[in-house]
């Protein structure tokens, strides 16, 4: 009985950190969304209400409908790049890869708040984006990227794209690192082309690697704040307002925590369940690959 209490004992510490940092916070968050409370003063128990009113705000559901347009952006359109780009790196040997490697992953490392500056210079009216469009006779497409509510929320989302395809590929060519030189061989003695050997052996083999960056990035689409509040501050009007926005705006503006927690609480489950929902299906069509092998 002893010997199988102490590897618990050791585990002990770090679910305490855990605990302090990510449960307790997210208990209080849950305690203060049954509450109408500004943040300071007495506060009233108003039990589910604060959920009752956001299931019927329109700007918070848009705010759920722009999370799920930035999902696009950040993990469906990198993952098909990232894939497309790592399997021509894979079958070309590009000399300097780890030159490039690190090029392309150099987005992960500078402050958020650097690149939503320089991107909003490029979204600018008179910035490189419209200068490039006027040069090559495109100058109907010039327009303020960042100021129509048409164009906004799309913009944001390519700076997304752009930040998330290093990560993507790098994971992907990370797996497909690990894939034996063989089943190429073998595929290519039995007259497989490019095509056929990336569906039949390539992606198969990176379905863990596609997992791993779909909930990453699926995360980082969900708890986007820095990019929108430095670029449009959620606008013009509410056009790229997103969960994580919302929870700032009724905190320090509206003065409404209560509000703001149950967004916060609502955004969470959305990410533990998109996540979890990924993840299963991951793993399903893991063990069916290897059944079927």
């Amino acid at each position: 009985m002893r010997s199988r209490a102490v590897p618990y004992l050791f585990l002990l510490p770090g679910f305490v950190v855990y605990a302090a940092f990510a449960l307790y916070p997210l208990v209080r968050a849950g305690q203060f969304s049954l509450y109408e409370w500004s943040g300071i003063g007495p506060s009233t128990f108003v039990g589910l209400r604060n959920y009752a009113d956001l299931a019927q705000d329109g700007r918070f559901l848009a705010a759920i409908g722009h999370a799920l347009v930035l999902i696009v952006f950040y993990a469906v359109l990198p993952l098909a790049i990232g894939l497309v780009l790592a399997a021509i790196l894979r079958r070309a040997q590009v000399r300097g890869l780890g030159f490039f490697r690190t090029v392309i992953f150099l987005p992960q490392v500078i402050a958020l708040a650097v690149i939503a500056v320089a991107w909003k210079q490029i979204y600018a009216p008179s910035g490189v984006l419209n200068d490039a469009l006027r040069a090559v006779g495109l100058d109907a497409w010039a327009r303020g990227w960042l100021g129509e509510p048409g164009a906004a929320l799309p913009a944001v989302g390519f700076i997304g794209t752009w930040l998330e395809m290093g990560l993507v590929m790098l994971l992907l060519l990370a797996g497909m690192s690990r894939i034996p030189e063989e089943l190429y061989e073998a595929a290519r003695l039995d007259g497989a082309g490019p095509v056929r050997e990336f569906f039949a052996i390539t992606l198969p083999a990176v379905r863990g690697e596609i997992v791993t960056a779909l909930v990453l990035t699926i995360i980082a689409a969900l708890k986007t704040f820095d990019l929108v509040y430095l670029t449009t501050s959620g606008g013009p009007g509410s056009a790229t307002t997103v969960p994580s926005y919302e929870v700032y705006r009724r905190a320090f503006e509206l003065k409404s925590v209560g509000s703001a927690s149950a967004v916060a609480i609502v955004l969470t489950v959305l990410v533990f369940t998109l996540n979890l929902l990924v993840t299963r299906i991951g793993e399903r069509d893991t063990e069916g690959a290897g059944v079927r092998r």
